[in-house]
C-alpha cells in the first residue's frame, strides 16, 4: 500500500498537468490580432490569390509586345497509303505512295502596337524520301522569309490594349491594399466583439461577487430587524439574476472566441484574451483631404477609368467589324534540291501577296446596329460612372463627419464610464452603512455596467471608421504616408 500511493499521487500530478496544458492562454492586443490577420487569414489569402491572378495578367500582357521565337518540327511524318488522282481526261485513279517527311521551321514574330499587325522572320527546311517509283530525296529550304500580316480598317486592339492593360494592372494593387485594410477593419469586428463578451463575462462576475456579499450582508440585517423582508428577497433576486446573466454570458464568450480563432486561424486550445486598447491615433482629417487621396489612390478611380476604356473599345470594334480587309505579303528565298547543301546554293525569289476583305452588301442594318448597341451601352456607362462618382463622395463625406464626431464620443464615453464606476463604489459603500436604499444601488449598478459597455462600443466604432478611412484614402493618417507594399516580395513568392 505504501508504494502504491507514490503511483497514485503521480498519476494525479500528470493528470491535472495535462488538463492545464489544453488550454494556451494568449493575450492578444488589436494591433497584434490585425498583424496577424493579414497574413493568416483566408480573406488575406483570397486577396494575395486576386493580386497574383492580375500579376500573370499583366506579365502576359507585357510578353505579347516582345519577339516570340518558335520553332516547330515534324520527324517524322510516314504515309504508306493510296490517294485518288484526277487525270487530265477527268477520270479518276488511285495513286499509291510510300514516303518519309520531315520538317522543320524556326519564326521570330513581332506584334506591331502602333499599326495592330505582326511581322516575322521565318526560315524552314523540309525533306522527302520516296521509296517507290521515282526513289531519293529531295530538300526544299527557305533560309530566310519576311512576312507581314496588316489588319486595315480594323480595330487595333493592341493599341487599346496598352491603353487598358496598366489601368486595369494598378487597379488590381490598390484593390489588393484595399483588401488588405478591409481584411484590418474585419478583424476590428471580431476583436471587439470577443472583448465585449469578455467585459461582459467580467462584469456578470463582479456582479455576482457583490451581490452575494450584498445578500450576506442583508440577511444579518433582516435578523437584526434594519430592513424589510422585501429589500432580502430582492437582493436574493439579484443573486440568482446574476448567476443567470454569468451563464449567458460565458456561452456567448465562447461563440465569439471560436468565431476570432478561426479567423486567425489559431488552434482551438487557445484562449484569446483580449486587450482594450488604452490609446487611439487623433488626427485632424478634411473631407477635401480625404477625398482627393481617394482620388489618387483607392481603385474606384482606376476601375472608373477602366470601364471607359472598355466601352470606348467596344464602340471602336463594332465599327471595325463592319468591314474586314487583311493584308498579307511574304518576302524571301527558296531553293531545292536531291543534296542538303544544294538546296541552300540555288536559290530563288520566293514572294507572295494577298489582300482578303469581307464587306457586307445586304446584312439588314445588323453591324450598324452592333454600333449602336455599343454606342448606347457606353452612355450607359458614362452614367454609372457619374453616379458612382457622385455616391463615391457622399460615402467619403459621411465617413469623414462620423469619424470627426466619433472622437469626440469617444472622449465622452471615457468619461462617462469613470463617473459611473466611482458612482458605483461610493454607492456600494454607502449601502453597507444603511444609508443608500436598494433601488438606489441597483440603478447604479446597471449605469456603470452599461457605461462601461457603451464605451467598448464607441471605441469599436473609432476603430472601424478608422480602418474604413485608411481602406478608402490608402493613406495612415497616423504616420501621415500612403499606404503601400512590397509587391516585388509578394510577385517573388509566387
Amino acid at each position: 500500500m505504501k508504494q502504491l500511493f507514490p503511483s497514485i499521487i503521480f498519476f494525479i500530478a500528470a493528470a491535472l498537468i495535462a488538463q492545464a496544458q489544453t488550454t494556451r492562454e494568449m493575450q492578444l492586443t488589436l494591433d497584434d490580432a490585425i498583424a496577424m490577420a493579414r497574413v493568416r487569414s483566408v480573406d488575406a489569402a483570397e486577396a494575395l490569390d486576386e493580386l497574383r491572378s492580375s500579376y500573370w495578367e499583366w506579365r502576359s500582357f507585357r510578353a505579347e509586345q516582345l519577339p516570340e521565337l518558335t520553332f516547330k518540327a515534324t520527324a517524322p511524318s510516314y504515309a504508306k497509303q493510296y490517294s485518288s488522282y484526277m487525270n487530265e481526261d477527268g477520270s479518276y485513279s488511285f495513286v499509291g505512295t510510300n514516303s518519309l517527311q520531315a520538317s522543320g521551321q524556326l519564326s521570330v514574330t513581332q506584334n506591331i502596337p502602333l499599326t495592330g499587325g505582326k511581322v516575322s522572320l521565318n526560315s524552314s527546311l523540309d525533306f522527302l524520301r520516296q521509296y517507290e517509283g521515282n526513289t531519293g530525296n529531295r530538300f526544299m529550304s527557305i533560309p530566310l522569309a519576311l512576312s507581314l500580316t496588316q489588319p486595315l480598317f480594323g480595330v487595333n486592339t493592341m493599341k487599346w490594349d496598352r491603353r487598358i492593360e496598366p489601368v486595369r494592372y494598378a487597379e488590381a494593387k490598390a484593390a489588393f491594399l484595399s483588401a488588405t485594410e478591409d481584411v484590418a477593419r474585419l478583424t476590428v469586428d471580431y476583436y471587439f466583439t470577443l472583448l465585449m463578451s469578455r467585459e461582459n463575462v467580467d462584469i456578470s462576475r463582479q456582479n455576482l461577487e457583490n451581490a452575494e456579499r450584498l445578500y450576506a450582508v442583508a440577511r444579518e440585517k433582516r435578523e437584526m430587524g434594519l430592513i424589510s423582508q422585501n429589500d432580502l428577497l430582492q437582493m436574493e433576486l439579484n443573486v440568482i439574476d446574476a448567476k443567470s446573466a454569468l451563464t449567458d454570458n460565458l456561452s456567448e464568450l465562447k461563440a465569439d472566441m471560436f468565431r476570432l480563432r478561426s479567423f486567425l486561424d489559431l488552434s482551438e486550445d487557445t484562449e484569446i484574451i483580449p486587450v482594450v486598447p488604452e490609446t487611439v491615433p487623433h488626427a485632424e482629417i478634411t473631407y477635401g483631404d480625404a477625398l482627393d487621396r481617394a482620388l489618387s489612390n483607392n481603385k474606384f478611380v482606376k476601375t472608373m477609368r477602366r470601364l471607359q476604356l472598355e466601352a470606348d473599345y467596344d464602340v471602336a470594334k463594332a465599327k471595325g467589324d463592319m468591314r474586314e480587309i487583311e493584308l498579307f505579303v511574304q518576302l524571301g528565298y527558296t531553293g531545292t534540291d536531291n543534296e542538303f547543301d544544294g538546296a541552300y546554293r540555288r536559290l530563288r525569289a520566293n514572294e507572295l501577296a494577298s489582300v482578303g476583305f469581307s464587306i457586307p452588301l445586304v446584312d439588314w442594318g445588323k453591324r450598324r446596329g452592333k454600333v449602336k448597341v455599343a454606342e448606347s451601352r457606353r452612355r450607359v456607362t458614362q452614367s454609372s460612372v457619374r453616379r458612382e462618382t457622385m455616391n463615391f463622395n457622399q460615402d467619403i463625406f459621411i465617413l469623414v463627419e462620423r469619424f470627426s464626431n466619433q472622437q469626440q464620443q469617444l472622449d465622452l464615453a471615457t468619461k462617462a464610464a469613470e463617473i459611473a464606476s466611482r458612482r458605483y463604489r461610493t454607492n456600494v459603500e454607502t449601502y453597507l452603512i444603511g444609508m443608500l436604499p436598494t433601488l438606489e444601488l441597483n440603478d447604479s449598478r446597471v449605469s456603470k455596467d452599461n457605461s462601461r459597455r457603451e464605451y467598448i462600443t464607441q471605441l469599436y466604432k473609432f476603430w472601424n471608421y478608422w480602418y474604413q478611412i485608411r481602406s478608402l484614402t490608402l493613406y495612415d493618417y497616423g504616420s501621415g504616408k500612403d499606404i503601400n507594399a512590397d509587391f516585388e516580395k509578394y510577385i517573388k513568392e509566387i
